[in-house]
């Protein structure tokens, strides 16, 4: 698997302690940049360094930063987006829990380079542990001087602040965080403007995400040739890959940028297979929002490029491996229900949608359908997609388009059976039962 930089945790035990993250070279890079570069400097050095986010949408990192507007007068802010919530990922957990003062580091030189003196960690509701853990290392980093007023002696003050989230899935998205982070409902903005223009309290505003800035220390300590060195040229650097489902050592893993999916599911070093030898049905790649490939589609590269060249998107590099025994009629309802619970319910077709999207599903997997639903599933799914001011719709329209037609004959032989063929017989049972009752 190579040198571990991201899971740094799993070669130097206790690193989340303030003491031996130092002694193994932690808050150098923090140190030199304060202390003999310009923010502009950093800026560039990320933007050689090919760094693109980590949280979804792989736009190139230090671009991004350089879209904050040079003439407004306003205060700049930094928001980390901690609230890792999209069903399959876990990796931003990983580098909070374990190694809270890698993310501390990325967050302090980022603020520096955007020249924001206050930088806020929005992180999910339910991650206590990652809360307290991130918590006790920023009291590590105050009493040594690295966070607050005049951090390293610099004279450059920037405090860092931990905001727990109340554990909705739409505080993932930029400015769905950002009003959370105002003390508003959580429902996201219309863009433009954007928030590198207006953000956080109406100032310009980087968001960013976990891993993304837990790339940027040692980029500084290490050089931006170097980090262009590991995974693929137009998206190089050290990934994290998160593997569930059904196989056989789930787990975070890390790897290059661009390592091949199947061999991240089979080989022995990262998932070792599918779970008690099954057959491969499919693959959700990046998370569960994302289209669905089949087992002739996996031979390919986990890049943001390469998997959008396959049909479905990186993402947040959450693998969900699905054997051959799996209904993909329930497996699709399973997301449905997450995303009608998780709709903010602002943009009429993801309020309706998401619902009728599960009811529909429902009918399919229990019984009381109407064969005409399987495409009601894709007219519903294609006046979603694009219609909403966030990407909560589109999350469970891909799905839906890609589902569909890789296994429509599952959801015909469901609308002609009037449900589930694995589940019915239980279902009948218990039916007749009642009515004999």
């Amino acid at each position: 698997m190579g040198e571990k930089i991201l899971l740094r945790h799993e070669v130097v035990p206790n690193v989340r302690q303030i003491d031996v993250y130092e002694s193994d070279g932690g808050y150098a890079a923090a140190r030199k940049a304060l202390t003999s570069m310009q923010p502009e400097e950093l800026i560039e050095m990320v933007k050689t360094s090919g760094l693109r986010g980590r949280g979804g949408a792989g736009f190139p990192t230090g671009v991004k930063w350089g879209f904050l507007p040079k003439d407004n007068p306003k205060p700049r802010y930094l928001c980390v987006n901690a609230d890792e919530s999209e069903p399959g990922t876990f990796k931003d957990r990983q580098i909070i829990e374990h190694n809270p003062h890698l993310l501390i580091e990325g967050t302090i030189i980022s603020a520096y380079a955007i020249r924001a003196h206050s930088a806020y960690i929005y992180i999910r509701g339910e991650m206590t542990l990652g809360a307290k853990r991130l918590e006790e290392a920023l009291a590590e980093a105050r009493a040594k001087g690295y966070v607050g007023k005049n951090a390293f002696g610099t004279g450059y003050d920037v405090d860092v602040w931990v905001h727990r989230g109340a554990g909705a899935y739409i505080c993932g998205e930029e400015t769905g965080l950002i009003e959370s982070l105002e003390g508003k409902r959580a429902y996201p903005r219309v863009k433009p403007p954007f928030p590198a223009v207006y953000g956080a309290f109406g100032s310009p505003t980087i968001v960013n995400n976990v891993e993304t800035l837990a790339c940027v220390p040692p980029i500084v300590a290490r050089g931006a040739e170097w980090f262009r060195s590991i995974g693929p040229e137009k998206c190089p650097g050290p990934k994290l890959f998160c593997l569930s489902g059904h196989v056989k050592n789930p787990g975070v893993y890390e790897a290059p940028m661009g390592t091949n999916l199947k061999k991240l599911i089979y080989d022995p070093e990262f998932g070792g297979g599918i779970l008690n030898d099954k057959k491969l049905k499919a693959v959700i790649p990046g998370g569960s929002s994302v289209p669905i490939l089949t087992p002739e589609q996996i031979d390919i590269s986990m890049d943001f490029d390469s998997v959008a060249a396959a049909g479905s998107l990186l993402g947040s590099c959450g693998t969900i491996v699905i054997d051959e025994d799996t209904c993909m009629v329930g497996a699709l309802l399973n997301l449905a229900k997450f995303y009608h619970h998780e709709s903010c319910g602002q943009c009429t077709p993801c309020r309706e949608g998401t619902g009728w999207i599960e009811r529909v599903l429902t009918h399919l997997e229990y019984g009381g359908t109407d064969p005409k639903e399987v495409d009601l599933l894709l007219n519903i799914a294609n006046n979603m997609a694009g219609n909403t001011i966030c990407l909560l719709a589109d999350s469970i329209a891909m799905p839906v388009n890609s589902f569909l037609p890789k296994f429509r004959q599952e959801f015909e032989e469901h609308a002609r059976l009037d449900g589930c063929p694995k589940r019915k017989p239980h279902v009948d049972a218990v039916l007749a039962g009642v009515a004999a009752r």
